[in-house]
């Protein structure tokens, strides 16, 4: 059966290809946000501040899902594109296993570890039982969520990216109604909030088992592993950027935490959340249209299709640029609209967004040529590239950045990093895409 990614691609057709993966993003970014408006709204800014807190271990199992998913993706992509279909079938049945064994150790590991990691993460006596109670309970679904991760990318390989759409809808639409219902009128409050997450995960996990063990006629489906190192290798390296982004967020939520903690308490860590949240739900479009065509230039690379991938290139940037002057204007116009879906307005939390927010949303200019760029490397193998590039955006000048600048400017400075960061990422990306544009032929 010929994979839907094994075609010419317009503009158009490129865009349609990757819309649902942009959507599926998307609305995991929205589910994911209104766990978090539930908390506000009706547990309080200090239970928000402990889901925020808890939230690197969160970043940490999806550093790893995707890690895999995405480098795995690559790997499987390429050796379909070079007609080897049942070694395909047996790197992605291997990929997956791998994924779910690392969950169950993960599983282990933190709930037997649980209260000294959120207190090295930060939470103080206020906060503490709050994030004891919500991380208990989401390290129960690790598992799930790792599988999560690699079906989203892995439909998407298949030439079947809808149905990680509808599956993604699924879940969410699920957690949103379970947190109304737990958090409103069974007053189970955090409780609440991680078990309805846990149950929106739990369904595209369950869908993506029993679609890729019984439906047999489509291009990827499991079949008995085979142990290659190299393949397991190779997915790492390859999505090692994308674990190195999620492993960074982990960090530098961390560090937001610390910092606004010691400046303005636990009203200066809701504000903060706020703000991720927002870039959460912004940088999804981006990452959903990278994720969406990287089996496309994988595919084509591997086909040796290099006026395909010209064209593909020349599509792509367009998008960015575009969607990054949208994102950046929609974030600007939004501002007090978003912040009030979390925080009555004139109270201290809002003041302290509000005030800053529209420094911060300046990030979004340049997060799109980023984050796509890091992608694209993913997609041709170029594992190394693409962890600089995502190692030194989301590590090292963020990281540098929350060090330095409240040196200089005191809690200014905080809101100024992450614009900063973005901007010098942006500047070695397009050395990089001047640099490796003859080796892979996209310019």
């Amino acid at each position: 059966m010929k994979n839907s990614i094994d075609k010419e691609f317009n503009f158009y057709s490129l865009f349609k290809f990757a819309l649902p993966t942009i959507v599926m993003i998307v609305f995991m970014s929205l589910y994911t946000i209104v766990d978090g408006l539930f908390v506000s709204r009706f547990v309080g800014t200090t239970a928000l501040s402990a889901v925020n807190i808890v939230y690197p271990i969160y970043n940490v199992i999806i550093a790893i899902g995707l890690m895999f998913a995405t480098g795995g993706s690559a790997v499987i992509a390429k050796k379909m594109g070079e007609g080897e279909s049942q070694a395909a079938r047996e790197n992605f049945s291997l990929i997956v296993l791998v994924g779910v064994m690392i969950g169950l150790i993960i599983l282990v590991l933190g709930i037997a570890f649980i209260k000294p990691l959120v207190v090295l993460l930060g939470a103080n006596e206020v906060v503490l039982q709050l994030c004891l109670d919500y991380g208990r309970i989401f390290l129960f679904f690790t598992p799930l969520a790792i599988l999560q991760m690699l079906f989203q990318c892995f439909f998407v390989t298949a030439g079947k990216p809808e149905l990680g759409l509808i599956m993604t809808i699924a879940g969410g639409c699920t957690n949103i109604v379970l947190d109304y219902i737990f958090i409103v009128p069974m007053q189970m409050g955090i409780v609440g909030a991680a078990i309805a997450t846990g149950i929106g995960i739990t369904i595209p996990a369950v869908f993506g088992v029993l679609y890729f063990t019984f439906l047999r006629k489509g291009t990827l489906y499991f079949v008995k592993p085979k142990l290659d190192k190299k393949v397991l290798w190779d997915s790492c390296f390859n999505g090692s950027s994308e674990m190195v982004s999620n492993i960074a967020l982990a960090v530098v939520t961390f560090l937001y935490n610390i910092i606004m903690m010691e400046y303005l308490g636990e009203n200066g860590v809701a504000a903060i959340t706020i703000m991720l949240y927002a870039q959460f739900l912004l940088n999804a479009v981006f990452m959903g249209f990278s994720m969406g065509v990287a089996p496309v230039i994988s595919f084509n690379y591997g086909s040796q299709n290099t006026i395909q991938i010209k064209k593909i290139f020349r599509y792509c940037i367009t998008f960015i640029v575009a969607s990054s002057i949208i994102s950046y204007a929609v974030a600007a116009l939004s501002a007090p609209l978003l912040i009030q879906l979390f925080v009555p307005k004139n109270s201290v939390v809002y003041n302290i967004t509000i005030e800053k927010f529209y420094i911060f949303s300046i990030n979004f200019l340049f997060a799109g040529i980023n984050i796509f760029t890091s992608a694209m490397f993913t997609a041709f193998s170029n594992g190394r590239v693409s962890a600089i590039v995502s190692f030194m955006r989301t590590f090292v000048f963020i990281t540098a950045g929350l060090i330095i600048l409240p040196l200089i400017w005191g809690v200014e400075g905080v809101w100024y990093a992450m614009t900063i960061a973005e901007f010098l990422a942006m500047i070695m990306c397009i050395i990089y895409l001047a640099v490796f544009r003859k080796d892979y032929h996209y310019a």
